[in-house]
């Protein structure tokens, strides 16, 4: 979801600064792209606790703050992308079966896929509370699959962060990596599942089934 179908990395980013600075600490611009991005909140705050010294006993209560940040900057800048409402609704009048995989909380994913007008195109959501373990930890995923009733070479998921894109190769499926939001549009996916289908044509053994 975030820095797919919702420009929303800085808004995770700067929410959890600005509830750390409270407190002294702060993760710098370098250390999220290159360590932190994509991952839970849960799993950053343990991880300041490891690398920085963040206290432990202050993590429910950041945390708490972060996703009240969070929200406020859902209701400011949040709003329906036309790029995104075309992909999905056409993919979706295509047959396609789709679904959300992200490691916010379900309050957050709601809210912002609701935000977007988006609810609607996906059979279900799943968040970081759906799942023992977050990406990079291909549970998710997995559990995506099983719930789509399809084959991991059945699928295709979309990703823009290390963290994401680990968990979908340790899944198995098809993946398509994106930079932005502006490059998760109708042509770039149906380009990505023709190319993956005419190399299943040409190895017929490598899918078992269609993608819808």
């Amino acid at each position: 979801m975030d820095g797919v179908l919702i420009d929303a990395k800085d808004w995770h980013y700067k929410a959890l600064n600005k509830a750390l600075v409270l407190f002294g600490y702060e993760i710098n611009r370098y250390e999220h792209l290159t360590c932190y991005d994509g991952l839970p909140t849960k799993n950053k705050l343990k991880r300041l606790s490891l690398e920085k010294g963040l206290p432990e006993q202050l993590h429910s209560f950041i945390n708490e703050m972060k996703q009240q940040y969070t929200v406020s900057m859902i209701q400011n800048y949040c709003r329906p992308y036309f790029k995104h409402e075309y992909a999905l609704s056409r993919l979706k009048a295509e047959g396609y079966r789709l679904a959300v995989g992200s490691n916010s909380i379900q309050m957050t994913v709601k809210m912002m896929m609701d935000y977007a007008k988006l609810t609607s195109y996906f059979d279900f959501m799943l968040s970081n509370q759906d799942v023992a373990k977050a990406k990079p930890d291909p549970e998710i995923y997995l559990k995506a699959m099983a719930k789509l009733r399809l084959e991991a070479e059945e699928c295709l998921i979309v990703e823009d962060n290390e963290n994401g894109i680990q968990a979908a190769l340790a899944a198995g499926g098809h993946l398509l990596t994106v930079k932005d939001v502006d490059e998760v549009n109708y042509d770039n996916i149906k380009r990505r599942i023709l190319e993956i289908e005419n190399s299943s044509a040409a190895n017929p053994g490598s899918v078992k089934k269609q993608y819808r």
